[in-house]
């Protein structure tokens, strides 16, 4: 397995597992002993970043994350990435953004006794929040920083203007950002910001939500509180598109490496740059394509090739945009 320096003494694997599902908020509801079996498996395959976040499941995902990892050496040879800077009316409500200092001081000894743990690795402020100025969020996760419950600080979702104010008052190790072969707007500004600043990448959604796993058909039903119902991408005017995209996609994987389309786009993310690709496998038989991750690269020609694909079956992408949660005062209201 691939690892990466996020701080000082802090290495990680390049391929972490995304737990979002897991909490079964927005994705159908969730299997316990299914998603812990899928936790000890990965990092028993040497993923040792786990991310998850407070709102995924309103506290589900952090317990089942805690429990998982509370047998024998998993918390030692594993790291937890979580997350601040979203409440909540009640679970199961829209959550919005919060991130003022004191909401965040609660919320990281929420997620340590959730997680069963005295110390979280890497602490992230899950979305901007412009009712609260930055830098007195920044000043409450340097303070946690120093103090040793955190040993990393991260931001998701946050532009590069965003990421220099966050600086002027903590330190700052890595950006949590959408980054997949379907949405790739952060080519544009995070990518260049993080190669100018020595920030690690963490792409959350490598296979864009199901779409490059290979497995989604044109007549998927998607039920219940499965956000994809709300994706543009997954619409029955935009999906044939990107089916045919991933169509050829595939023949290209098999041909020209062997592999499959979720391999080469996990892959893809990968050699984009000094990245970790955040995988939200939800079974542990879904982990079974780790195995083919390493070990090769992408030549130039395969990401022209690449590029073309795109250009021709999507000419006109459709980004994570409609993922954004609302303003603490819109909630309010």
């Amino acid at each position: 397995m691939e690892k990466i320096d996020l701080a000082n003494d802090l290495s990680v694997s390049r391929i972490g597992l995304g737990t979002w599902a897991i909490g079964g908020w927005m994705w159908g509801g969730t299997n316990v002993r299914e998603a812990i079996e899928t936790i000890r498996g990965a990092v028993d395959r040497g993923v040792t970043l786990i991310d998850t976040a407070p709102v995924y499941g309103f506290g589900r995902s952090e317990e089942i994350v805690g429990e998982a990892l509370a047998k024998g050496d998993l918390r030692r040879r594993a790291h937890i990435a979580t997350k601040a800077g979203l409440n909540w009316l009640e679970p199961g409500s829209d959550p919005y953004r919060d991130s003022r200092p004191e909401r965040i001081r609660r919320e990281i000894e929420d997620s340590l006794r959730r997680l069963r743990t005295d110390y979280i690795d890497l602490y992230q402020i899950h979305w901007p929040d412009p009712e609260t100025p930055i830098e007195e969020t920044a000043r409450v996760l340097g303070e946690l920083y120093r103090e040793g419950k955190i040993r990393a600080v991260g931001v998701s979702n946050f532009s590069p203007a965003q990421m220099d104010d966050f600086r002027q008052e903590a330190p700052l190790h890595i950006v949590q950002s959408p980054y997949n072969l379907f949405e790739r707007g952060i080519e544009e500004d995070v990518l260049p910001y993080a190669d100018r600043t020595g920030l690690v990448v963490l792409c959350y959604g490598a296979l864009c939500r199901g779409l490059l796993s290979g497995g989604i058909r044109a007549d998927r039903i998607f039920a219940g509180d499965d956000l994809r119902k709300s994706d543009p991408k997954f619409q029955p005017d935009r999906l044939p598109h990107y089916l045919a995209a991933v169509e050829e996609l595939k023949r290209l994987a098999r041909e020209r490496y062997g592999k499959s389309v979720l391999v080469l786009a996990v892959r893809w993310a990968l050699d984009k740059g000094p990245n970790v690709a955040l995988w939200g496998a939800r079974r542990p038989d879904q982990l079974n394509p780790l195995e083919e991750i390493g070990g090769w690269t992408i030549d130039e020609e395969g990401m022209a090739d690449i590029d073309a694909i795109l250009r021709r079956h999507v000419p006109i992408p459709i980004g994570p945009e409609f993922m954004a949660p609302p303003l603490r005062h819109l909630a309010d209201a």
